[in-house]
């Protein structure tokens, strides 16, 4: 739809061919689980409130309501993407299945043979399902399914080590259900580990049981329920299952070798300016593979659009993207982790703050978490990793630095209202500048400026 909306801005003439629900996994499945988590963050706050001199009953959850709640949520974005709006803009919608014919030419079904001068392919992805013996005979759910449920699970089961798997596992367990999270790799494994061992606390906190290492050998089903056994012959057992174990680019059924585009189990294949093998097709978002990022969807459409239209050599990748986990504590990250800079550089300064030495963390009562800056010798922005509370939020200023390799003293110049959670980030800015000036040296500078002016 980005794609769309931009090339009918630019006056081309443009048709878009929808299989699905318009919007996407993003009004489908990214909107609802934050809204979900909306909801967990409430019951949360209130079984916190004694902490602040505030004595309320014990929460009472009404599951069908959290349920209604997400369906609202949607309902009022759903204007936004409508082909009512779309056909305003000029945009042709068809509900369909599209194939291509040939290089040029794509068949939606049998109702419509559409022939372009230039094609964008933006079919995402699927939920992947693992290879687990009896998985296709037991009842689960997948990222795409879950929000159907009308009843919280009793034990929800969750395969999967990413961060949809613990926002979800988070998200019930607070809403009541019993949560177990199998992961067959290190949970969050590209992450930051510092920051990532902060969220598991969260989440242990609350409550839910997370099992790393631990291979999926079976899934049965007995009695209304789910049994996963695990190596050793352990086995779990819950009420329902849910899969959250990545996604799989949806390429099957397009017709690709008709148009001689290139693709593998990743996705179809493009250069930087997001072309395919056919140089007439273009090809952005999950169905290239990298794994689901609305903002790099965003950022691959307007590549596209600009390189097929306008013949401006822009490349993607040039736009720096955050990556967030939406858990309890939140987990942002940006640019170069620690490992990766020190791979790739010979000396890097890494700066630290701790929320817990904020005054907006002690009286919120929410001190978990802290702030790691990544520089090199001179003090360029290489990366940021931020966990705890607004994460999501305060990623973008250093979003903004890395983005456009500021000095960390830039950082350190800027003043932050006082009483906020951004005063963690100017801080570890700080820290550089007077990681510079050790002990002895600050005291002779110090000396020589209190020194009395020699007489003319």
């Amino acid at each position: 739809m980005t794609a769309a909306t931009a090339a009918a801005a630019l006056g081309a003439s443009v048709v878009l061919v929808e299989s699905g629900r318009l919007g996407g996994e993003a009004l489908h499945a990214a909107v609802p689980s934050k809204a979900l988590l909306a909801a967990a963050r409430h019951v949360r706050a209130m079984s916190g409130a004694q902490a602040f001199g505030v004595r309320v009953a014990r929460p009472k959850i009404d599951f069908m309501a959290v349920q209604d709640h997400l369906q609202e949520v949607m309902a009022g974005l759903a204007p936004n993407v409508s082909k009512e709006r779309l056909a305003g803009q000029g945009i042709r919608v068809i509900d369909g299945v599209a194939r291509f014919l040939d290089r040029q030419t794509v068949a939606v079904e049998e109702a419509f043979t559409i022939r372009a001068r230039h094609v964008i392919i933006a079919t995402g992805s699927s939920p992947a399902l693992p290879s687990i013996p009896g998985l296709a005979d037991a009842p689960y759910l997948t990222t795409g399914t879950i929000f159907d449920l009308r009843v919280c699970p009793r034990h929800l089961l969750v395969i999967g080590a990413n961060a949809v798997a613990l926002e979800l596992a988070q998200a019930f367990r607070r809403l009541g259900a019993d949560v177990t999270v199998i992961a067959t790799t290190q949970v969050l494994a590209k992450d930051d580990p510092e920051c990532v061992d902060v969220v598991l606390r969260g989440l242990r906190r609350d409550g839910v049981v997370i099992r790393t290492g631990m291979m999926p050998l079976e899934v049965r089903r007995t009695r209304g329920k789910v049994q996963v056994v695990l190596q050793n012959d352990e086995m779990v057992e819950g009420s329902h299952l849910l899969i959250a174990a990545g996604r799989t680019p949806n390429v099957g059924d397009l017709g690709l070798e008709h148009a001689r585009i290139e693709y593998d189990a990743t996705g179809i294949l493009v250069d930087h300016q997001m072309r395919s093998s056919n140089k007439q097709v273009s090809a952005i978002g999950d169905v290239v593979g990298g794994g689901p990022s609305g903002q790099a969807a965003a950022c691959q459409a307007d590549v596209a659009v600009r390189s097929v239209l306008l013949q401006q050599p822009v490349k993607a990748g040039a736009s720096v993207i955050p990556h967030v986990v939406f858990t309890d504590p939140e987990f942002a990250q940006v640019g170069l982790t620690e490992e990766e800079a020190r791979v790739r550089r010979r000396r890097i300064r890494v700066l630290r703050w701790p929320f817990r030495e904020t005054d907006r963390a002690h009286a919120e009562r929410d001190t978990a978490g802290h702030i790691k800056v990544v520089t090199d010798r001179k003090g360029t922005v290489l990366g940021a990793a931020i966990v705890g509370s607004h994460a999501s939020e305060l990623i973008n200023v250093w979003t903004l630095a890395v983005a456009n390799r500021l000095n960390i003293r830039a950082m350190a110049d800027v003043t932050v209202p006082y009483l906020t959670f951004g005063e963690a980030g100017r801080r570890a800015a700080l820290g550089a500048l007077t990681m510079k000036l050790t002990p002895p040296l600050l005291r002779r500078i110090v000396e020589l400026i209190r020194w009395p002016s020699r007489p003319a």
